[in-house]
């Protein structure tokens, strides 16, 4: 008998949504191995091996864009918008081709995070599509007004036939879809002994002393990294592999370490709005300095969430750029409620995917 097959579309944007969904297939896999995962992303493999522990087929297919950007907080909309036309002039062509694959492979079920094509797709081949994220492309480019409201539009119709929405925390309403679930923080957890990662690294300042410069699989074009030498007694770990060579920076960018895995021996991670790192950070309790983000929508709702629940500071881009630094040993802001964050989000998704299997 073949084994139940699951297709799992990510959206084309970065690391953070391909993260956050390769955790929840880890646990999907740990749960039931029977299950063989189809990951379709054009994300590397090097990546999805860092999370999955277990057997999967990549099948490298793009669906949707998100934003063309040249690193993490510059984003180029003409380019964007002429992309996304290229992508809805080609849905038909698209649709066709992944039923084909679907049906071959007998696929059960459609896991989308959040290519809006995953759901004709799914509908076309007669399976049923769920679909888990804390935002929407149609909330993002309704934003930017002009022809992006055509094509937020047209992504709300395909939302709109979705059968099933794991809402992530730190959300907007995604109005568009007929059934929603709220679920908890869903993110890798570090895969490596403390002591042996502190070895390797030659990690010798205290937690309270050593920070994560992590700002995405995009990174940032200009990081003035001539500010750390101003913090001797600091240590700092950076996942960018062009950074210069500094006494107090460790480089572990190209390896087979992931920023979750450095997350424990940190007292604070600089970052830009993004769901997978502040979500990771929460669910270990660890501090974040991040950048705002004006231009995104989505990051209004992450920044409001780590003010809620997480220690924290919020800076501008060019305090970040321009500035000496005073924000990173200056107090951190409590955050604004005692409320408890839900951490069980892989574990959500897992158990409703393998109860559908096991039906």
């Amino acid at each position: 008998m073949s084994r139940p097959a699951l297709y799992v579309a990510v959206t084309n944007h970065g690391f953070g949504h391909v993260t956050r969904t390769a955790a929840v297939v880890a646990e999907i896999q740990r749960r039931c191995p029977e299950i063989l995962p189809i990951l379709v992303t054009t994300a590397p493999r090097w990546l999805l091996d860092s999370y999955l522990p277990g057997e999967f087929i990549h099948r490298p297919r793009a669906f949707d864009v998100g934003v063309v950007q040249p690193d993490s907080l510059t984003m180029d909309l003409p380019a964007t918008l002429t992309k996304l036309n290229e992508i809805r002039d080609r849905a038909a062509a698209i649709i066709a081709g992944e039923v084909n694959f679907i049906r071959q492979n007998r696929v059960g079920l459609v896991l989308g995070d959040i290519p809006p094509l995953a759901v004709p797709i799914a509908r076309a081949a007669g399976v049923p599509c769920w679909m888990g994220s804390n935002f929407g492309w149609d909330y993002i480019y309704r934003a930017w007004g002009g022809e992006f409201e055509r094509i937020a539009d047209w992504i709300g119709e395909c939302f709109a036939q979705c059968d099933r929405l794991f809402r992530m925390p730190f959300h907007e309403p995604m109005s568009a879809f007929p059934v929603i679930e709220d679920i908890g923080l869903t993110g890798g957890s570090p895969g490596y002994d403390l002591d042996d990662l502190r070895s390797k690294f030659n990690l010798t300042a205290p937690k309270e002393k050593t920070a994560l410069l992590t700002f995405g699989g995009l990174g940032l074009a200009h990081i003035p990294y001539q500010n750390l030498t101003r913090f001797p007694d600091w240590q700092f770990i950076t996942t960018d592999k062009q950074a210069p060579d500094l006494p107090n920076l460790v480089k572990v960018g190209g390896t087979a370490f992931r920023p979750v895995d450095f997350m424990p021996l940190c007292g604070r991670i600089v970052s830009k709005p993004g769901y997978g790192t502040f979500s990771e950070a929460c669910r270990l309790d660890v501090p974040i300095i991040s950048l705002t983000r004006d231009d995104f929508a989505e990051a209004q709702h992450l920044l409001n969430g780590i003010r809620r629940h997480c220690h924290h500071r919020i800076i501008t881009p060019a305090e970040f750029a321009e500035g000496d630094w005073d924000f990173l040993p200056a107090p951190l802001h409590p955050p604004e409620t005692d409320q408890p964050l839900d951490k069980t989000g892989n574990e959500a998704i897992a158990q409703a995917v393998v109860e559908y299997f096991e039906k």
